[in-house]
């Protein structure tokens, strides 16, 4: 059992995503899933109000749903590589929609698939039909030949299913814009290309360059053409690469982990986002489990990318929170939040970078990222405070309540369930 999108929340403390102080002893109502109040608890409240459905929060604290706008969830490298490519298809589609439970039950409410997730899965979760966080969509990547998504084996070969669903080879001008068309008509949402080299693949280095400056550029001018803009992310790791980005017009780079000062007085000037995906930066594998030039790159990009996000942290960029889920485990996404204030930001700034920050990078900022009236009731309730402990966001275990848009859709403390059980009594 649990509410359908209008409840009011009492003996809340909440923090609201805009970077504003804890409210405490703070009251949220919603009404058909979006906030009608938020603030102080109030002495009067209306008739309206007060018919509704009231949840005591019995202290805890109240945080917008969040954001990972770096997943691959139809991925799991824990899973080992073959299982990649020899698993059925049906079957493969039943672990990705347990990964898109886990990652919702884990606090997050809207994920940015960056590759591999399909427009059939966002349709099915906006229908219901799957549960799991709303879907923001790349469908596939665009990289040279050669390049980071290149999966061609060293025979020539190309394994499927799988490599075909996501990479997007293009060299020339026309065969770049062929792939950006083919992946708007396949419901992208947004670009992504890599304009360097990568840590995991095989043939090239972060420092190599990938989709230059100019057919980026192209790409921005081609997707201006549309009513609908769609953003652009760029897998970048090395500083030319970043460079290049930055300069053709993306809206974020991603991972950034050699990140140059001059690509951060760029990002700055433009306001370009950094999504540093820490998570996966940070890891380095079992070198029993990887190919050993994927160890040696990870240890290698690990240390540089240590230094040099934190670099741009303090310069303050602009961060939103992605994970690279798929590459380092789904269902533990808010241990980024950790990772960002090891390297430097605060856990209120981090807290904003998950919210607010994360849904201005993908133009829901209207609709969510922040607890304010008007907009859409996605919010997750813990027992601790996270502003002193930012680390207890990071067991799924301790988001003990998660509601989308108004809707509970994980709750363990069963705050909802006394709700209605009063109701029915």
């Amino acid at each position: 059992m649990s509410i359908s999108g209008s409840f009011r929340l009492v003996n809340a403390r909440v923090i609201d995503g805009t970077g504003s102080a804890p409210v405490t002893g703070a009251e949220l109502v919603a009404v058909d899933g979006r906030i009608a109040y938020v603030g102080p608890s109030r002495d009067q409240v209306s008739a309206e109000h007060r018919a509704l459905p009231t949840v005591d929060a019995r202290g805890r604290t109240v945080l917008p749903g969040f954001f990972d706008c770096h997943v691959h969830v139809a991925l799991s490298i824990e899973d080992g590589l073959v299982a990649q490519f020899a698993d059925a298809g049906s079957y493969a589609m039943l672990k990705t929609a347990r990964r898109l439970r886990d990652t919702l039950d884990a606090g997050v409410t809207t994920i940015r698939d960056l590759g591999g997730l399909d427009n059939g899965f966002k349709r099915a979760l906006a229908d219901g039909l799957v549960t799991g966080p709303r879907a923001n969509l790349a469908v596939g990547v665009i990289s040279p030949t050669g390049g980071h998504v290149d999966f061609s084996l060293p025979n020539g070969h190309v394994p499927r299913p799988g490599a075909d669903q996501v990479s997007y080879i293009a060299d020339t001008d026309d065969q770049v814009l062929t792939a950006v068309r083919e992946l708007v008509r396949s419901g992208a949402d947004v670009i992504k290309v890599c304009t360097s080299g990568g840590v995991s693949s095989p043939t090239d280095q972060p420092d190599d360059m990938g989709v230059s400056e100019r057919q980026v550029a192209l790409i921005r001018a081609e997707l201006d053409r549309h009513s609908r803009r769609r953003r652009i992310a760029a897998h970048a790791q090395g500083a030319a690469g970043i460079l290049a980005a930055v300069r053709g017009g993306v809206d974020s780079v991603e991972h950034g982990y050699g990140i140059s000062d001059e690509g951060v007085e760029l990002m700055l000037e433009k306001g370009t986002f950094l999504v540093p995906t820490l998570s996966s930066a940070l890891r380095v594998p079992d070198p029993d489990l990887v190919p050993p030039y994927l160890y040696e790159k990870k240890v290698r990009w690990s240390r540089i990318a240590r230094e040099h996000i934190a670099r741009a942290l303090q310069a303050g960029v602009n961060v939103a929170l992605g994970t690279d889920a798929g590459v380092c485990p789904h269902g533990r996404n808010l241990l980024e939040l950790v990772h960002l204030v090891e390297l430097g930001m605060s856990p209120g700034d981090a807290i904003v970078a998950g919210t607010r920050n994360s849904a201005r990078l993908l133009g829901l900022d209207d609709e969510l990222g922040t607890l304010e009236v008007g907009k859409t009731a996605d919010l997750v309730a813990v027992t601790a405070d996270p502003l002193a402990d930012i680390s207890s966001l990071a067991d799924p275990a301790n988001v003990e309540l998660v509601l989308k848009a108004g809707k509970t859709v994980k709750d363990t403390a069963g705050l909802t369930t006394d709700v209605l059980d009063a109701i029915a009594a």
